[in-house]
């Protein structure tokens, strides 16, 4: 831990690391449960959510000159429609509501808190402007008995329940992405988890 440096960028500030974030992304969610065939044009096309959002936070952390992981929060209201519209039509009022993306990290830096880590910059960003009152998270689903999943495959939910996050079965939507091996975007069916930042 003490070789690792960690680097916080908000908004614009995004835009300079753009390229080690999405290497970062491809890399890890090509494991199950995502099994991303990832590129690099989808994923900056995809990030520039994060550049646009003035509220917009990226916290990493660098080994040397390697981002060897990440995580990202938006306000809910500056996200794509996709993952807006659950919470409309839900009745949510989104304006309240802190997006919590990808908490990503390789494999080889794993079991350091980082994870923890992560939860702790987002939810104390999120606080920082006063008049967020929940934040969220969605995970996708593959099932029970997906061919690919691995025979020692653990899920974080038991990790997100201990951080205070439970899920909402009803708030849901899909996101579609190309699988290992393949050319073509399927859709997958996304879960969304909340929490209060706030009584």
């Amino acid at each position: 831990m003490a070789e690792l440096r960690f680097l916080w960028a908000r908004g614009e500030e995004i835009g300079a690391v753009v390229n080690d974030l999405a290497g970062l992304r491809i890399a890890v969610f090509r494991d199950y449960p995502y099994l991303y065939e990832g590129s690099v044009a989808y994923e900056k096309e995809y990030l520039t959510v994060y550049t646009a959002s003035s509220k917009s936070l990226l916290f990493s952390v660098y080994d040397g000159d390697r981002m060897v992981g990440a995580t990202t929060c938006l306000p809910l209201a500056d996200e794509s429609a996709e993952v807006r519209r659950p919470f409309e039509d839900a009745g949510y009022d989104i304006s309240t509501v802190f997006y919590f993306g990808e908490s990503i990290l390789l494999r080889e830096y794993r079991g350091l808190g980082l994870g923890h880590r992560f939860f702790d910059e987002r939810e104390a960003h999120a606080r920082t402007f006063g008049n967020f009152e929940t934040s969220c998270f969605c995970s996708v689903d593959r099932g029970e008995n997906h061919p690919l999943k691995p025979a020692d495959y653990r899920s974080n939910n038991a990790f997100w329940t201990k951080r205070g996050y439970h899920e909402e079965p009803e708030l849901q939507t899909y996101m579609s992405w190309p699988d290992v091996g393949d050319k073509v975007s399927t859709a997958k069916k996304m879960i969304f988890w909340i929490k209060k930042l706030r009584e």
